[in-house]
């Protein structure tokens, strides 16, 4: 399934799987969009899938986030257990 990002609100839906066919433009959009706003929410709700790419991508953006002292936040289903997966002590 193809990926999808929407903004809705200031929150922006992600809807598909984010796997290693994914990654790359979810990563790039949320990159860019991390760069161009003080703080970034997406919304995983309608997120079918996440292998082990798009955590690692998660990952990445979190601490590319705290590098720039900005915040980012994913909300929706399944986001305690995306939470729990990432090392928050690795430096960015």
């Amino acid at each position: 399934m193809a990926l999808t990002i929407k903004e809705n609100n200031g929150t922006f839906l992600v809807e598909g799987s984010i796997n290693a066919t994914t990654v790359k433009q979810f990563k790039n959009h949320l990159e860019f969009l991390l760069a161009y706003t003080k703080s970034l929410t997406i919304n995983i709700e309608k997120v079918t899938a996440i292998d082990k790419n798009g955590l690692k991508a998660i990952e990445h953006i979190f601490h590319k986030a705290e590098f720039y002292n900005k915040v980012f936040t994913v909300v929706g289903y399944g986001c305690k257990d995306i939470y729990e997966s990432i090392d928050f002590s690795i430096a960015a």
